[in-house]
């Protein structure tokens, strides 16, 4: 890597290594470059040149060419081996190939280019002496963004410098553009997805609320309705729910409604059931394809599991712990305005459970 001036710092050789060090060509020229790139303001608008060639002369004349352009930063290496570690450490914005060097070949560099992350869309301009068609097709088909016999007129070279670091620096604030969009998009789509879940959602016990309840039972329905498949529906009210949050007040019910709550959630056990408080003390599954006899089953578990909860009801007439009504309905869809027909039977049957000295499960198809 080439640089432009003497370094700051004191040297650790000895005088006569530093003689031979300063009369160096490579290191009078790669001093030249560096002090040249230090001494603009490097920003993503500027165009960062690397020159890739083992020609002092050449270096310097590249080096002449751009020195007065301040918006162009220019790197000169002289050793074709570390030609690619220097492109991934100053990352530029078109390199100057040169085809033949020792030790490597310039088209076999354009193809380690490529095959880089930090590289593959770097602009490549191949730099050789002879204008010849099938030079040309070889430096192309390797990955070669543009062909010039060394060297160019300044103005021309300036030119085609700008003209594919712009391209490539469009290129690149794009990507980045578009990047920053789809994680926006995500963070979006995320944000609302968490904002329906948050209105579907019952504050208290974190079941789903009757808005819910009605639009996934009403979408159920005209599936199982399409499907002619029997559709399930269970309601359910704490008993003496009233006594019991008047003896212990509205802190003790609330931590009530979430024990039930979430004794509910874990009493459905497949993905299509949909368990939601209906409303105040009274609760509600949606459960599609059940059939008369597995809704029971499920309604009597529930009732057994929160009893098994032994949540101490002083008030209650129905059983000395907290405990359910459960009423069930079944049918098989055969009309689309159906619904509300199987809800005021699921009702009738949790009204008889009540009337039955409550605690117990009445299902009927």
């Amino acid at each position: 890597m080439s640089t432009n001036h003497p370094k700051t710092h004191s040297p650790t050789v000895g005088p006569t290594q530093v003689a031979a060090r300063s009369n160096d060509p490579t290191a009078r020229l790669r001093r030249a470059a560096d002090a040249a790139g230090e001494m603009r303001i490097v920003d993503d608008s500027n165009c960062v040149v690397l020159l890739v060639d083992d020609q002092l002369m050449i270096g310097e004349m590249v080096r002449r060419a751009l020195v007065n352009e301040p918006t162009i930063v220019f790197h000169f290496c002289s050793e074709p081996g570390s030609a690619i570690k220097t492109a991934e450490r100053i990352a530029p914005t078109v390199i100057l190939q040169d085809l033949v060097m020792p030790g490597i070949e310039g088209l076999t560099l354009v193809r380690e280019y490529r095959a880089l992350e930090a590289t593959r869309n770097t602009p490549i301009i191949v730099l050789s002496t002879r204008e010849d068609p099938t030079t040309k097709k070889d430096a192309f088909a390797v990955g070669a963004n543009d062909y010039i016999v060394k060297l160019p007129d300044k103005i021309e070279l300036i030119a085609r410098i700008r003209y594919h670091s712009q391209a490539y620096l469009s290129r690149r604030q794009r990507d980045t553009a578009y990047k920053a969009l789809h994680e926006s998009q995500r963070q979006l789509m995320t944000a609302n997805i968490e904002l329906l879940r948050l209105s579907n959602m019952d504050g208290l016990t974190g079941l789903n609320n009757r808005r819910r309840f009605d639009e996934y039972a009403s979408t159920e329905w005209l599936r199982a309705l399409r499907e002619r498949a029997p559709f399930g529906l269970l309601l359910i009210d704490v008993d003496q729910f009233k006594p019991y949050n008047d003896a212990n007040g509205h802190l003790a019910g609330d931590e009530l409604l979430r024990r039930i709550g979430e004794t509910i959630r874990t009493s459905c056990r497949r993905p299509e059931d949909l368990p939601a408080r209906y409303g105040g003390d009274e609760f509600a599954v949606v459960l599609p394809g059940m059939q008369a006899k597995a809704l029971e089953i499920i309604g009597e578990r529930l009732r057994q599991a929160v009893q098994d909860l032994k949540i101490e009801h002083g008030s209650s007439f129905a059983a000395p712990y907290v405990s359910l009504s459960v009423g069930g309905a079944v049918t098989v869809p055969t009309q689309e305005d159906g619904l509300l027909d199987l809800i005021a039977s699921a009702d009738r049957n949790l009204y008889e459970a009540k009337t039955k000295g409550r605690n117990t499960c009445i299902v009927h198809e």
